[in-house]
């Protein structure tokens, strides 16, 4: 019976001790999961970030310089060759734009590039040189819509890149740099959708199928809603009242008139402190 009883009082205690010891890992677990783990995004920003003389360069900020470059290295040959198979006057502009934008850009980049020791691409990347060739490829008004489509699609990734680096960026040269682009890529996109031939559905189609969806759905668009009523005017609120104290008819009454019973009682009544000044006075006298 005692061996019973023992076994029993025994596996109760294991039970609870095995218990706290769960609540325990549960609440340290946390605390060290969170406060003490490496990996995190601030931890990735300062192991990927270099000290210049010109602020912190972070990995952002340096593919953002390689990038440029990028853009130049294909976007200045597609100008050009905008400006002589375009059929367009507008298509031709658009080229213009892109070759005197990136013309400038290309030797703000190089400069940069040389003042923080980087080393950039001198060929496109291979969608990029895939985009060059479909361009070579159309003709006439196919060339007209490639052109305006393919290159806006590109400036409106890259006009992304931009801001975020120029909101983020703690290098004072790669700040100027994305002040620079972000100038020039809104002026390309400008001109290329002056072109009419921008595709608007297939761009936010493209933008929706790279986008990461949404924690929350959004809310349904508004459906047809009745007419509301006429305003009706509001009434004004009557002011209040008060309770005020009766208004005065006449100047305030005079005290009344002494009675004569007390004016000749004052009038002993002098008489009598008189004859004690007096006596007082004799007394006095030797």
């Amino acid at each position: 019976m005692r061996s019973i009883n023992s076994r029993g009082l025994f596996s109760g205690t294991g039970l609870i001790v095995a218990g706290l010891t769960v609540t325990l890992v549960a609440l340290v677990f946390p605390i060290w999961s969170y406060a003490d783990r490496s990996g995190t995004g601030v931890d990735t920003l300062n192991a990927e970030t270099v000290s210049t003389g010109y602020g912190p360069l972070s990995a952002l900020d340096r593919d953002f310089v390689t990038k440029v470059r990028l853009a130049g290295l294909w976007e200045l040959p597609a100008g050009q060759q905008a400006e002589e198979r375009g059929t367009t006057r507008a298509v031709k502009t658009a080229g213009e734009h892109l070759v005197e934008g990136h013309t400038f850009l290309d030797e703000r980049v190089r400069a940069v590039a040389a003042r923080l020791g980087l080393e950039l691409p001198n060929q496109p990347t291979e969608q990029q040189q895939a985009w060059l060739d479909t361009l070579s490829a159309a003709r006439g008004g196919e060339y007209d819509t490639q052109f305006a489509n393919i290159l806006r699609s590109a400036h409106g990734k890259v006009f992304g890149l931009v801001a975020q680096v120029r909101a983020n960026t703690r290098n004072s040269l790669v700040r100027e740099l994305a002040d620079d682009a972000n100038t020039t890529v809104l002026d390309h996109i400008t001109v290329l959708e002056a072109t009419g031939l921008v595709d608007f559905e297939a761009l936010a189609r493209d933008a929706a199928a790279a986008s990461v969806p949404p924690l929350t759905s959004s809310p349904a668009p508004p459906g047809p809603q009745a007419s509301p009523s006429p305003p009706v005017p509001a009434s004004p609120s009557p002011p209040p009242t008060y309770s005020l104290p009766p208004a005065a008819t006449g100047r305030p009454a005079k005290p009344k008139d002494e009675t004569p019973d007390e004016t000749e009682g004052k009038a002993e009544d002098k008489a009598q402190e008189k004859a004690q000044d007096k006596a007082q006075d004799s007394d006095k006298k030797p």
